[in-house]
């Protein structure tokens, strides 16, 4: 790049970050713009906390806009933001939305218009945005249309757990649409990277593998860090912003930037007889600041650590924040806490913070990706890294003098003095940049064993910890210097050894990813282990977890009830959503699980228990509690609401008894950014909000009479669920706003699906295969048998692609119309002259467009009553084998990506009005 071209560009830059951002940027963010434009995106970005990390979204949103005003698309459309926590305030997402706000404003009109060109069909916004909790909560606009600039933001598990076709909360249809789009053109943005190491391997393993397997858009990774494990970085700061005297007349950017890395911040150390003291420390701490009138933030380790502190300060002006807590009360402490309101750099709308002290208390939940900023902070002792996100929380933009107490019980410290091991307040190696650790932090075995006992090695990171913060510069008033500054001197060789210890880091394999892209497997298979081990890896000193939630079908639905549909398939229907469960240790909810079970009335009513695998178990909680290994390692246990165990904070509590007052079934609070419902189960007559489309019809009543006076009529008997058609969790296809006939159907999803591979600028023999498969794909629906289960009275006169109801799957008897369509093109005069490489993609995308043929049909599908039964099952033998032959040829997420993109297109045409997709005349491809 020419020194005149990069002038023009970071002129052009810094205008509309600005317009875009509502701030100038940072040097180090221009730098990052440049990189982007160029396609040379960094694998990695070191950038203490507090100094704009996020802005990374902005960067890439305006790179591409000026890319696609160019016609050189070369970015991926989708920027996929992993954070690591639960955490309750995203800042990625709040970010988002001020964004695709300030694309409406004039100053970003034409950035709109290019991201608006890179759409097919008709967009709310230029930019699609979706969440793990809240109002964009798995929304399916970035799914919708795979050309529209998209930003998905969500945790480890969530992004983690669909790029390897194993989606949590995802059914067996939507897995691979998820796996494709999330692995294939995107950004994978890793925040606080040094916290996820396992998921670091990992997605760097799939990179490396994506590329080994020449996947059609491969994904590119970049790790945020503020707190490296590694000494060397690919970007980060510039030197001017490094070095605050190098530049005499900085300009306002450089200017807050070193107020923010020299923010005041002072470590004073506590010592407690024991761990069990260390809360009591804390609170007199705590209440120092009670006539202060200041924001106090408090960090504790354990959660009962955490409710013993917040029992004993003033009830009105104390919040608490733990990773235990449900996401509906989560999500609640965000939109409507005057307490947590005080915390935040920017007040919530419509809501007064609370005036005087106030206090938040919070275990690591409130340590990673929750943009907060307290006056004061009093804390425990954790490792060095999980410190260094403490004290980002408090005096974070530079604008006070922040105190910092911390308490611990490593017996070798004094109270209120630097911390000593030895004489550990001086130890050799201090002001050292770079090298090996010092001796006395390096002493511990690289196996975790110390030569004077037996120490955890996460007990040892902490005791190291101490001695390096010990080390930190005295203020004058004899505190340690704890700023970002104070932070960046210490040897990185030093840092590392106080970090939390990196867990085990399981390997992946090619044997690995083969099995785990077989969605349409939904039984346990040999070789397929659960991914939450290669997502986190093992840690020892952790305990595995268990997800707690509540469902009104888990009380319901029993006995013959449930051979109407399985629990399976309800929950692939109605999937279950972050907002509606709380996790937990799996010792302290298998505590609680016996606590419940301790009321008589409790024991026999029924329970659910979903595995990694998306089985369920229907039991009772009397089987559970009295099994001779009660287990619930990584299972999700749904209780009916009645049995209680919730208490009004959202946290498991086996003695709270049910409450009226408490919600316990919020499944159908998932709301959209305009507030209504994404879905509702009604009954009877209850009307169904305009638009929504049926995908379940129970009959909670089978024996009743149809018409009858007796009281047993007015006893609730159907039960319908709907969902938005744009909010289904499968692909969308299968909801449509209005009813169509399957011509017209073809021709529009035809007209997409061309539109879509031009925009993306694919290549044949995908191009013309997605073409091909979209005028193809439901021609099974021609069908006398699927006719009648969505109900069409007139039919053969009138054949319907998608219904004006609901289908009646039970009239199916197993029929798949994607089978039958598979027989309707082999027989097709077209399909015989086509290459062999088109016909087996046409096959591949028409046979898995509902997630089946991953590899295979289900068993008894093979079958079309209108055809030979010999061609049906040969049909379905050949499914697996032309599977793996595609999939060798285009790798797991490459496949899955352009299976997605025919899915994509008959969402497309679903959602399609009246008159059908707009016309519009695509660009011959961007890339």
């Amino acid at each position: 790049m020419s020194e005149q071209t990069e002038h023009r560009d970071l002129s052009y830059f810094r205008t509309k970050f600005e317009a875009l951002t509502g701030f100038s940027p940072m040097p180090w963010q221009e730098q990052v713009f440049l990189r982007f434009l160029s396609d040379n995106v960094p694998s990695a970005c070191d950038i203490p906390t507090g100094l704009g990390k996020t802005a990374v979204i902005g960067i890439w949103l305006l790179a591409l806009a000026l890319q696609a005003q160019r016609g050189e698309v070369r970015l991926p459309r989708r920027l996929v933001y992993v954070v690591n926590r639960r955490t309750v305030v995203d800042q990625a997402t709040r970010e988002a939305e001020q964004m695709r706000e300030a694309l409406a404003t004039p100053a970003l009109r034409m950035e709109a218009q290019a991201l608006t060109g890179l759409c097919i069909g008709a967009a709310d916004a230029p930019l699609a945005i979706s969440t793990l909790r809240g109002q964009f909560a798995d929304n399916a606009e970035w799914r919708v249309d795979p050309a529209r600039a998209a930003i998905v933001v969500g945790t480890v598990d969530m992004i983690g757990s669909r790029l390897l076709f194993s989606g949590y909360g995802c059914g067996f249809k939507s897995r691979p649409l998820h796996a494709g789009f999330l692995g294939q053109d995107s950004l994978l943005v890793h925040d606080e990277a040094h916290l996820e190491p396992a998921f670091q391997n990992l997605i760097a393993a799939i990179e490396t593998e994506q590329k080994r397997c020449h996947d059609i858009r491969p994904l590119r990774v970049m790790a945020l860090t503020a707190t490296s494990r590694d000494n060397h970085s690919a970007c980060g700061l510039t030197d001017a912003e490094r070095n605050p005297d190098s530049i005499p007349d900085a300009g306002k950017p450089l200017r807050e930037v070193w107020k923010r890395i020299a923010a005041k911040k002072g470590i004073k150390f506590h010592s407690a007889e024991d761990e069990d003291a260390i809360p009591d420390k804390i609170l007199a701490l705590a209440k120092e600041h009670e006539d202060s009138g200041q924001a106090i933030l408090l960090f504790l380790r354990r959660v009962d650590h955490v409710e013993r502190v917040a029992s004993q300060l003033p009830k009105k002006r104390t919040q608490t924040l733990t990773g235990t807590m449900r996401g509906h009360e989560r999500d609640a402490l965000v939109i409507g806490d005057c307490v947590f309101a005080r915390f935040l750099p920017k007040p919530m709308l419509g809501v007064t913070p609370a005036s005087g002290t106030v206090y938040l208390v919070c275990t690591s939940a409130g340590e990673v990706g929750v943009n907060i900023s307290a006056d004061h902070l009093v804390c425990d002792l954790t490792p060095f890294d999980s410190m260094a996100q403490r004290f980002g929380r408090v005096n974070r933009f530079g604008n006070g003098d922040a105190r910092i107490d911390i308490v611990h019980s490593v017996p070798d410290s004094q109270e209120g003095d630097a911390p000593r091991a030895g004489d550990a307040g001086d130890l050799p190696g201090a002001g050292e940049a770079d090298g090996a650790a010092s001796p006395d932090i390096e002493a511990e075995d690289k196996n975790g064993e110390d030569a004077d006992g037996d120490v955890s090695p996460y007990d040892r990171a902490r005791t190291n910890t101490l001695r390096l913060l010990g080390r930190l510069a005295a203020r004058d008033d004899g505190r340690r210097d704890a700023s970002p500054r104070g932070l960046a001197v210490l040897p990185p060789a030093d840092r590392q050894a106080c970090f939390t210890p990196a867990p085990v880091i399981l390997p992946v394999t090619d044997i690995l990813f083969d099995a785990w892209a077989l969605t349409s497997v939904r039984e346990k298979m040999p070789g397929r282990p659960p991914v939450a081990d290669w997502l986190h890896g093992i840690a020892e000193w952790e305990e595995p977890e268990t997800h707690v939630g509540w469902r009104t079908e888990v009380g319901l639905l029993t006995g013959d009830l449930l051979e109407q549909t399985a629990p399976e398939d309800l929950l692939d229907d109605y999937p279950l959503k972050p907002h509606e469960l709380l996790r937990d240790t799996r010792s302290r909810v298998e505590r609680e699980i016996k606590n419940l079970a301790k009321e008589p009335e409790n024991r026999l009513q029924p329970v659910w228990l979903r595995g990694d695998d998306g089985k369920v178990e229907v039991t009772t909680l009397a089987d559970i509690v009295d099994a001779d290994r009660m287990n619930l390692r990584g299972m999700t246990v749904l209780l009916p609401p009645k049995m209680g165990g919730l208490t009004v904070r959202g946290t498991l509590d086996g003695k709270a008894q049910f409450d009226e007052e408490i919600r316990y079934d919020v499944a159908d609070d998932w709301k959209d950014e305009h507030g209504d419902s994404r879905r509702k189960r009604l009954w009877d007559d209850e009307r169904a909000p305009r638009g929504m489309r049926l995908v379940c019809m129970i009959d909670c009543r089978p024996d009743a009479a149809e018409e009858s006076d007796s009281e047993e009529a007015s006893v609730r008997r159907w039960w319908r669920w709907y969902v938005q058609p744009r909010s289904a969790d499968d692909d969308g296809s299968r909801a449509a706003e209005n009813p169509q006939e399957l011509g017209p159907h073809l021709e529009w999803a035809t007209r997409y699906g061309t539109e879509l591979v031009a925009r993306l600028g694919l290549d044949d023999p995908a191009k013309t295969a997605i073409a091909l498969a979209a005028g193809w794909h439901d021609r099974g629906k021609r069908r006398g048998i699927w006719q009648r289960a969505v109900g069409n009275r007139d039919y053969p006169a009138t054949v319907l692609a998608k219904p004006a109801g609901g289908m009646n799957i039970a009239n199916l008897n197993n029929y798949r119309h994607e089978l039958g369509s598979l027989l309707e093109v082999l027989a097709d005069g077209e399909f015989g002259p086509l290459p062999p490489e088109v016909q087996d993609l046409v096959l591949h995308f028409i046979a898995s467009h509902h997630g089946r043929a991953r590899p295979h049909f289900f068993e008894g599908e093979a079958f079309d009553n209108e055809r030979p039964e010999a061609a049906a099952i040969e049909v379905a033998r050949e499914a697996p084998r032309r599977f793996a032959r595609l999939q060798r040829q285009y790798g797991r997420w490459g496949l899955a990506y352009l299976e997605s993109l025919l899915r994509a297109a008959d969402a497309l045409a679903s959602q399609a009005g009246p008159a059908g997709p707009p016309t519009t005349s695509p660009p011959g491809g961007v890339r």
